[in-house]
């Protein structure tokens, strides 16, 4: 089997190769990235000699790039994107560009593709966000039948690429399915995301920024389960559905911020509140979704998937992670700190 993957040296992206790689010995790899400011080749440092991988530096948009690599590719799936929101408040067009108007460059590439094809393209996953359903109050979950109500650019540019995917399969039939993951966090997770900017910030005896009072809810999947639930999609997902895949993990930033700081030995109980020394609060970011949550009932029924970890465990082995590669992070945290952007929490 070959897969072509769309913006594999991004964090989720080349997760999922590896635990690809590791999974199915059979399987070869095509990644295809446009390496922009998040796309690292480091994160696949230690595949870079596998004859089962193939890395190709080039952008979705290029569609006869694209058309190069489909020719004998089993399954398709697409992370490539721009994906913080902070970014996309501050300049929505590579948003724009790459989320809506690259997602048409791949599909049409592949639509060209299957008139020559003599094998159909078994399936082509498309990676989108759980984001696309904009907020939720204090109770209740989305589902895959939710309406789309995105509240930010990035969202509303992620929700414009699920409803062409949806298009292109009732039009042209292509094989696609969209998974909508919730809040990721794990290894090789880009250092201006929420969580690993709090652990490399701390790792440095930084303050760690949080928006407003820090009430905001996230839903929590470690990102070895979402590989593993991208994994079920591919294979046995229905062209034509949508998959939510959630971490059963819902927070508050408030209390994930104390969790790290308890874990990372940053607790000071001398203090009222760890917020008197290592919390900064911060101005809200405008439009700030207030709760995110999955309803995982279908993802379980259909692809008797559920995530497998518990958000402490994870924590534990992420810390120790960007513990253990200050390689990797330092560099991109200088980068960071010289743009000076302040873009704190996806």
């Amino acid at each position: 089997m070959k897969i072509l993957v769309t913006g594999g040296c991004g964090f989720i992206g080349s997760n999922f190769i590896r635990h690809i790689l590791k999974k199915y010995p059979e399987y070869v790899i095509v990644n295809i990235d446009a390496l922009t400011y998040a796309g690292n080749t480091e994160n696949l440092r230690d595949i870079k000699g596998s004859k089962r991988y193939r890395f190709v530096h080039g952008r979705i948009e290029d569609t006869s790039l694209v058309a190069d690599m489909l020719g004998n590719v089993d399954y398709i799936v697409n992370f490539a994107a721009e994906t913080h929101v902070d970014r996309s408040i501050h300049n929505p067009h590579p948003f724009l560009a790459t989320n809506i108007l690259g997602t048409h460059a791949l599909l049409e590439a592949v639509r060209s593709i299957l008139r020559t094809r003599t094998v159909p393209i078994k399936k082509f996953v498309h990676i989108s966000t759980d984001e696309v359903y904009g907020a939720l109050g204090s109770k209740g979950k989305f589902t895959e039948k939710t309406m789309l109500a995105p509240n930010s650019p990035y969202s509303a540019s992620k929700a414009s690429a699920d409803l062409l995917i949806r298009a292109y399969y009732e039009t042209y039939k292509l094989p696609v399915v969209i998974i909508r993951p919730s809040n990721n966090y794990g290894y090789y997770q880009f250092p201006e995301k929420f969580i690993p900017l709090m652990i490399t910030n701390l790792l440095l005896n930084k303050s760690i920024p949080v928006y407003g009072k820090g009430e905001n809810v996230r839903d929590w999947c470690f990102v070895e389960d979402t590989c593993a639930a991208i994994d079920s999609v591919m294979h046995n997902g229905k062209a034509g559905e949508i998959y939510n895949a959630g971490g059963n993990c819902e927070v508050k930033n408030i209390e994930l911020a104390k969790s790290i700081l308890k874990i990372m030995g940053k607790s000071d109980t001398r203090l009222a509140t760890e917020s008197e020394k290592y919390i900064k609060f911060v101005k809200d970011r405008p439009g700030h979704d207030y709760r995110y949550a999955l309803d995982n009932s279908k993802i379980k029924r259909k692809l008797k998937w559920s995530p497998t970890g518990k958000i402490e465990k994870g924590l534990e082995m992420t810390i120790k992670w960007y513990k253990d590669n200050e390689w990797w992070w330092k560099p991109l945290k200088e980068r960071l700190s010289a743009e000076s952007r302040g873009f704190w929490e996806r």
